[in-house]
């Protein structure tokens, strides 16, 4: 297993360019098995989920290659419909292709998925939905087996704006008969980018951004070219890299708009930040200011992908802060690890008080999800002495080159 070696206390200066979505390009790559065509999607991060989703493609009979970032997909000579199950549980984004696979082959067989250990995540809404647009689906020995001679539109009303439930209708959907609309659909950048890519293949499709999504059912699919959207949660975790060091640091390559979240919460504990559309430069304080309340919510709330990180920041921050994670019910077990570096908190239920410590001391740590370990690395760098977060395959789930994009900026840190 790799890890990282970080010597805190340097301050981050200098500018970066933030990859492209990992939670955009996954659903995007589950969708180009539905044109029976070709697809070219660029700006794709260098990720082990993306491996996993190319390893998926291609062993269900995918062309794929890959230049940079740039990957290409055929997606001309499907032949089989059963999912490797070994695939599906390193990585839960994979459940996406239960839609995508059921508008092309009309079956579909998959395992129940894996990925971060971070509390429950049923997929009761993904199933229930899928059935009410006609498929049949039978459970046995942890697997799937989805079919349906025709998928055909509906009204679905979501109980929860789940990001995957709707990304799976709409893989399905595109091809379905008639019209169906998704009600209380997610409404993160990603579903649009979904969105505009199925736009590109030929899908009547459009409302994604809104809790509204109207699709009309075609028949053919022509091949695309597509650009993934910046991912908005690399730009959080470089902003609290500046912050928590006192750092300034200008990201390039980001939509500002789906970050406002981030940037207010920030601006609440002393940054100073500038922006127009693409670009953003950040410059941290002294010592953060504590905030009262930050609460993670579905977009555009504050994003449960950057709660771990904020609670990092919030450990040297100037008094108390409360932080509630309404998403996912085991979403804390970062801070355990910053408790070894000398953070005051205590949790609650879905509940982490967060007294700001004078300072950090560098510890041996552990990664054990993708957040948390971003977390534990930006605690890191703020840290007094030396650090070695271990397991940081977690991290690069998630982060393309993060290492890399940290020595840019100054930070005296190592892979090993």
């Amino acid at each position: 297993m790799s890890k990282y070696i970080i010597e805190g206390g340097k301050r981050l200066v200098g500018e970066i360019p933030v990859i492209g979505a990992k939670n955009s390009v996954l659903p995007i790559l589950a969708a180009t098995v539905i044109n029976n065509n070709t697809s070219t999607i660029f700006n794709t991060p260098n990720l082990r989920d993306v491996e996993i989703m190319e390893q998926i493609l291609l062993a269900i009979g995918c062309k794929v290659n890959r230049s940079d970032n740039i990957i290409f997909v055929d997606s001309r000579d499907i032949s089989k419909i059963r999912i490797p199950e070994e695939l599906v549980r390193e990585m839960r984004s994979s459940i996406i292709l239960m839609g995508a696979m059921l508008n092309r082959c009309g079956e579909v067989e998959i395992s129940y998925p894996g990925g971060c250990e971070i509390g429950p995540r049923p997929i009761d809404l993904h199933l229930k939905a899928l059935k009410e647009l006609g498929a049949t689906i039978e459970e046995a020995h942890g697997f799937l087996y989805c079919k349906a001679d025709k998928l055909k539109g509906c009204d679905i009303q979501l109980d929860y704006p789940s990001v995957g439930a709707t990304e799976n209708i709409m893989l399905a959907a595109v091809r379905a008969e008639g019209t169906t609309i998704i009600r209380n659909a997610a409404r993160e950048p990603e579903i649009i980018d979904l969105q505009n890519f199925l736009k590109g293949i030929g899908a009547k499709i459009h409302g994604a951004g809104t809790s509204v999504i109207r699709i009309d059912g075609v028949d053919s699919f022509t091949s695309v070219e597509h650009t993934i959207i910046p991912d908005r949660i690399v730009a959080g975790t470089y902003m609290i890299a500046s912050a928590i060091t006192g750092g300034e640091v200008v990201l390039k390559n980001i939509e500002v708009e789906h970050i406002q979240s981030i940037i207010a919460k920030l601006k609440e504990t002393g940054c100073m930040i500038y922006n127009n559309c693409t670009t953003l430069k950040i410059i941290g304080p002294k010592r953060p200011n504590a905030i009262e309340t930050v609460q993670t919510l579905p977009y555009p709330g504050f994003p449960t992908d950057m709660q771990a990180q904020t609670i990092a920041l919030l450990s040297i921050a100037n008094g108390t802060s409360i932080v509630t994670e309404t998403i996912f019910e085991n979403r804390f077990k970062h801070v355990e690890e910053l408790i070894r570096m000398g953070a005051n908190i205590k949790t609650v239920g879905k509940v982490a008080i967060i007294k700001g410590a004078k300072e950090l001391t560098g510890a041996k740590v552990t990664s054990k999800d993708l957040r948390g370990g971003a977390a534990l690395v930006l605690a890191a760098l703020a840290a007094k002495g030396t650090s070695i977060i271990e397991d940081t395959y977690h991290i690069e789930r998630g982060y393309d080159g993060l290492e890399k994009a940290l020595m840019a900026l100054n930070a005296d840190i190592k892979k090993i």
